[in-house]
């Protein structure tokens, strides 16, 4: 509640403290699970990331679901889990926030000495994270799960792919390329992450920006096992959008560059106006297409201009409004009533 209340009023949400038995007990992992709307297969992730993590008694484990304002029932199932599993809290929403600020809000409520987020759709095969684990015990500090193949449509691949490779070239910092936001991060770097405050959140690529002994872990991931996609083009384009503009200033500077390329296509069109009046007056009138063509390409130009230039400035005025990031309507617990 304390948090909670934190979070309303924008006080930043204090460190993590480490558990008071972690000097004599194991590791404790914690997982990250963002969840929306996936009534039809949390069950059995669920399953499955018990049956996985079973095979490493030597850490413990909690497991951290964050309900996204899901209306199908997940809750109900979460509820469920939570009642058999004193591993198990559920940070219930007040309402949806997007994937990104669940993933944010999973990492507040966090407690061990290595974070994992990843998805319970069964893309992220749990077996990967233990392989997370085996690169932090041999001393990365953050591992990344690197897609090898993915099980999408052609033209999701080709997207995804031509995206990633774009963003690592205009942005300032080295963002992996086929990496989404299933990685691990040991207690050190979860709590500077944890710092990252802003709305429009791009968590890989803040990831990136950190530093750290980062690592990589191959995998192939797979289909989804149950429901439809909760990425559709619309919020992808969005993400896409938050990541070029959360760290990078190229489009800005693009601007810069295509008024200057203007400003001599215009001077050029200015001297054949000239010499068409002086040398040539009687076929002045042809000049209207050129014209209407450059009144056309430079409006267009303006209005593209002034489109990229008020995603940074809403980013602006989204951050100066200082709202909390999330209303955390109720957290679940095994000892619960």
């Amino acid at each position: 509640m304390a948090d909670t209340m934190r979070q309303q009023v924008r006080i930043p949400v204090p460190q993590q403290q480490p558990r008071n038995d972690a000097a004599d007990g194991p590791p404790l992992v914690s997982y990250v699970l963002p969840v929306y709307n996936e009534v039809d297969g949390i069950r059995r992730f669920h399953e499955e990331l018990s049956t996985t993590t079973a095979t490493r008694p030597e850490f413990d484990y909690e497991f951290i679901y964050v309900n996204d304002g899901s209306a199908d029932g997940s809750l109900g199932v979460l509820r469920d889990i939570a009642k058999n599993d004193p591993r198990v809290r559920v940070v219930d929403f007040a309402r949806n926030y997007g994937h990104q600020i669940a993933i944010t809000a999973g990492l507040d409520h966090a407690r061990g000495d290595a974070v994992i987020v990843m998805d319970t759709d069964l893309q992220d095969p749990p077996q990967v994270s233990l392989e997370l684990i085996d690169a932090w015990v041999a001393g990365a500090e953050i591992v990344s799960a690197r897609r090898r193949t993915r099980q999408d449509t052609r033209f999701k691949r080709a997207t995804a792919a031509g995206y990633y490779r774009l963003l690592r070239r205009c942005a300032e910092v080295d963002i992996p390329v086929d990496t989404g936001d299933f990685r691990l991060l040991n207690r050190r770097a979860a709590e500077e992450l944890r710092g990252f405050r802003e709305r429009s959140r791009f968590i890989r690529g803040m990831v990136a920006s950190m530093g750290f002994k980062q690592h990589e872990v191959l995998f192939d991931r797979d289909e989804r096992v149950a429901g439809e996609t909760k990425y559709p083009m619309r919020k992808m384009l969005r993400l896409a959008a938050d990541g070029v503009t959360g760290f990078s200033t190229v489009p800005l500077k693009m601007i810069t560059r295509m008024g200057f390329i203007t400003l001599g296509l215009a001077l050029l069109g200015i001297m054949y106006a000239v010499t068409l009046r002086l040398f040539f007056p009687a076929v002045t009138v042809s000049g209207w297409t050129m014209l209407m063509v450059a009144m056309l390409f430079l409006g267009g130009l303006q209005m593209l201009s002034l489109g990229v230039i008020g995603s940074y400035v809403g980013r602006i005025y989204s951050e100066v409004q200082q709202r909390p990031l999330y209303i955390v309507q109720d957290v679940i617990r095994h000892d619960a009533d």
